[in-house]
């Protein structure tokens, strides 16, 4: 297999020279199962294992107390925390690595189990009739809280020490996480954000949280290590319902990021089957492409071939890969010698402790094994 691939190629973004286009994307693994939600020498394992990815983009880590919604994942938010990621970055660094961590708010996917009895916040008080993995499992949503203003500027502020958590943690860069059903998304789609105040009603307002937050992390690190994700066709799963506003508020979205000069978008293709609804994108590399000016990543079950094909196609500048960087941990690798893939355990997805987490062998290690 040659290595003039396209997924193997060298790419620059936000000043930094990155090995190849094959990026690690962000993963919950929730293994940060102490009192602090604190990375400890597990992650710095784990991580420092996958650094030949071009970037890895971090598992989800809560910007505050608020932002949890799933047991044992890892914040950005406290003094133990900082340091545990230091010792991430640098081992990631040692390796040649690059890593940018994934700044989150859950938002309504939440329950009171991790907020003292108290309702998770959220743009408006509807139930998202979903689920949230609490310390005895997997638990239904309520309804939340609707945000008060107080508490919008409060979370935009922590967003903003995330970031700067970040850079003394020694990271390259951030990623906004607005995808998936989250916090900033419930703000984007209307079944879940119906504010008649500044932050609600017109598309405007609906996304206006996100270049907030924007403006708020660039006074804190450099504007071109600041990612977005987004999902524009996501529709029936994490509590989120489209509709015909959906496209146009992610169309003004992608639009508004070219007025920033942004590491990159990060994209992911429709979770479900969306072709039969008239007003979603079916193909969002390809509707995004053309409006984006910056680099834009892919995701979603992409393969080796797939990958290669939309960077290609000139669809995609980078692909980030999500489960086959679970048990591959030296993907990059495997792609250049055409090696075949090792299976992942969908059990240990969640689990703490290092099995399906730090004991799958590099190719390397298979031969010698």
């Amino acid at each position: 297999m040659s290595t003039k691939q396209a997924l193997l190629q060298p790419i620059e973004v936000g000043g930094m020279k990155l090995s190849n286009r094959v990026w690690m994307a962000p993963m919950t693994r929730s293994r940060a199962n102490n009192e602090e939600n604190a990375p400890f020498d597990i992650h710095v394992k784990y991580y420092e294992q996958r650094a030949s990815s071009g970037l890895i983009i971090t598992e989800g880590s809560q910007i505050s107390k608020k932002a949890v919604g799933y047991v044992n994942t890892p914040g950005i938010h406290s003094k133990a925390q900082v340091e545990g990621w230091k010792k991430v970055t640098e081992a990631v660094h040692a390796k040649g690595g690059h890593i940018f961590i994934q700044l989150w708010h859950v938002g309504r996917i939440s329950h009171p189990d991790f907020h003292n009895g108290e309702l998770p916040h959220a743009p408006s008080a509807i139930n998202p009739n979903s689920k949230s993995y609490t310390p005895e499992g997997f638990k239904e949503t309520v309804t939340p809280k609707e945000m008060t203003l107080e508490d919008i500027k409060q979370t935009i502020q922590d967003f903003k020490n995330g970031a700067k958590n970040a850079m003394e943690a020694g990271f390259d860069g951030v990623e906004i996480h607005s995808s998936n059903g989250y916090l900033l998304h419930q703000f984007f789609n209307n079944s879940s954000n119906q504010r008649t105040d500044e932050y609600g009603g017109s598309i405007e307002n609906r996304a206006k949280i996100l270049f907030e937050i924007i403006d708020a992390i660039k006074e804190v690190m450099p504007e071109n290590r600041i990612g977005v994700r987004l999902n524009p066709s996501l529709h029936g799963a994490f509590g989120m319902e489209a509709d015909e506003e959906t496209i146009p508020t992610f169309d003004y979205i992608v639009n508004r990021l070219n007025d920033y000069n942004l590491s990159y978008l990060h994209l992911s293709e429709p979770f479900t089957d969306v072709s039969e609804i008239s007003y979603l994108e079916s193909n969002i590399a390809k509707r995004y492409r053309p409006m984006y000016k910056g680099t834009l990543v892919i995701n979603n079950n992409f393969d080796q071939e797939s990958g290669n094909k939309v960077i290609e196609e000139g669809l995609a500048d980078a692909v980030a890969f999500g489960k086959p960087f679970i048990s591959n941990p030296d993907l990059p690798e495997r792609f250049a010698e055409g090696a075949p893939l090792q299976d992942w355990d969908q059990d240990t997805f969640y689990t703490p402790g290092k099995k399906g987490y730090t004991d799958y062998p590099s190719l390397k290690e298979s031969k010698v094994g």
